[in-house]
């Protein structure tokens, strides 16, 4: 599809979902601002994508971060049409077991780095006649499981915020949609590559998929499962 002239921001955007997001963005002519939290890994990213995308040190837990990230955007590409709140992060354990530092760090990635962002970003999406606001989700948001408190506790969150937003938002032209996956073949979520998992290109295709559909129409929640999963 053509995004010639569009602007989006990507947070997370340096591995794994957000960085085959952020690629394919560029690849489709729009201009990206992408977050993640340390300088490093936005140094080799920056150098790999070129003068298309932008790369900002962007810790999600910090608003005034969050807000930076947006006015980059604004500032370097003239505006913001897409907010991509793709930053995550997953602590597995039993409610006893787990750390309260851990939790808070769950859940402040997870669903308050994506208030922070929402909330920077309207502004700018008003500003340019609306836009589109996308939530990264998983399957975890409505399949509690076992060890899952925090991350089911931060997806399950996830979506009522986001339908909360989009009943808040649709008159101003934003749209705001909450893509699910499940299995998905990216590290750091105990999800080590094999072939029937769900890979980020796929999910950077559905978005462009969801960015291709008509103004008049608003799918606000995308699930998306491995076809053939290993049989039980």
């Amino acid at each position: 599809m053509d995004l010639e002239g569009k602007v989006a921001v990507v947070t997370g955007g340096t591995k794994g979902i957000g960085r085959a997001m952020v690629e394919a963005l560029v690849e489709n002519g729009a201009r990206v601002v992408f977050g993640a939290r340390t300088a490093e890994d936005v140094e080799r990213a920056d150098q790999k994508l070129g003068g298309h995308a932008v790369g900002v040190v962007c810790d999600v837990r910090r608003p005034d971060d969050c807000a930076r990230l947006l006015d980059t955007a604004a500032q370097t590409f003239g505006g913001v049409d897409i907010l991509v709140n793709n930053a995550g992060v997953g602590v597995y354990a039993a409610v006893e077991e787990m750390e309260v530092e851990d939790w808070d760090r769950v859940l402040e990635t997870n669903l308050s780095g994506v208030f922070y962002c929402s909330r920077a970003a309207i502004p700018h999406l008003k500003g340019r006649g609306g836009g589109w606001i996308i939530n990264i989700g998983s399957l975890a948001g409505k399949n509690a499981f076992p060890g899952g408190a925090a991350y089911n506790a931060s997806k399950f969150g996830l979506i009522g915020f986001s339908e909360a937003l989009m009943q808040e938002v649709r008159h101003d032209g934003i749209r705001v949609s909450t893509i699910m996956p499940g299995s998905v073949a990216t590290p750091g979520f105990g999800s080590e590559a094999a072939d029937w998992k769900i890979q980020p290109e796929d999910l950077a295709a559905i978005l462009l998929d969801l960015l291709a559909i008509p103004d008049r129409t608003l799918p606000s929640r995308i699930e998306i499962r491995p076809s053939r999963p290993p049989k039980k």
